[in-house]
């Protein structure tokens, strides 16, 4: 039966969800803990790739398992053979055909930047220091809400059909010291939500204009857009699937 299994985890040690080749991914440790856990050879297929050094609060995979088990005690056992850095939330039984890629119809990130240097924070927000005009920002965060070709802010090296992204909603909030940036699309592309929240640090800085911002995303070119901030200030926050996957 197929299985969706909600994960969470600390990528501040991990190569991001895949393993690269002199480092361990996420989804590695996860099948090497499942495959010794229930004895048969376990592969997982994720709901999307995060960079190394992303952090997540929910993400989810799905896997075929062929023997029965309870599902909270499955999930308290793997837990223990999991490293405190990883940790499984939930798993729900779904459809046969239901695909943690492919059905997620809605993705959530947050970036959080520290206006003050805090040593609690590190590896968790990216300090910045500059003065940043925060309704600017947003003036310009709020021309990437709708459907656009953001080949802009996507890597350059990526095996992706097009470009084109819905973004629902996109926009900063002041909590205290910090600075969150919170954006959610029925998609991103490799290294997107980094390279647009460098781009807005650009404008809020004055480095560059909510018009040039505009224009940056017309141009569809990479080389006119911000650099791509930190990876430990990124969280991926939801993701979100019809209830019509899920076995009730």
């Amino acid at each position: 039966m197929r299985y969706f299994f909600e994960i969470a985890y600390n990528g501040k040690n991990y190569s991001g969800w895949q393993s690269q080749q002199n480092s361990t991914g996420i989804q590695t440790v996860v099948e090497e803990a499942m495959s010794l856990l229930l004895q048969e050879k376990i592969k997982i297929t994720g709901s999307g790739r995060t960079d190394a050094g992303v952090h997540c609060e929910q993400q989810f995979f799905h896997v075929d398992i062929t023997s029965s088990f309870d599902t909270k005690l499955l999930s308290q056992k793997l837990n223990s053979f999991l490293p405190q850095a990883i940790s499984i939330q939930s798993i729900q039984p779904v459809r046969e055909e239901a695909h943690a890629r492919y059905d997620a119809f809605e993705r959530a990130y947050r970036y959080q930047i520290t206006r003050k240097k805090n040593p609690f924070l590190e590896g968790y927000a990216l300090y910045f220091f500059r003065p940043l005009d925060i309704r600017t920002m947003n003036e310009a965060a709020a021309l990437l809400v709708g459907e656009h070709d953001f080949e802009c802010f996507s890597k350059v090296k990526t095996d992706v059909n097009n470009f084109i992204c819905t973004i629902k909603e996109a926009f900063w909030e002041e909590k205290g010291d910090l600075f969150v940036f919170n954006i959610s699309a029925n998609r991103f592309l490799r290294g997107m939500v980094r390279a647009i929240v460098g781009t807005l640090l650009d404008v809020g800085t004055g480095k560059i204009t909510v018009a040039d911002f505009k224009a940056i995303i017309s141009s569809r070119d990479r080389r006119k857009a911000g650099a791509n901030v930190p990876p430990y200030g990124l969280f991926l926050v939801r993701v979100q699937y019809p209830s019509t996957v899920f076995v009730k």
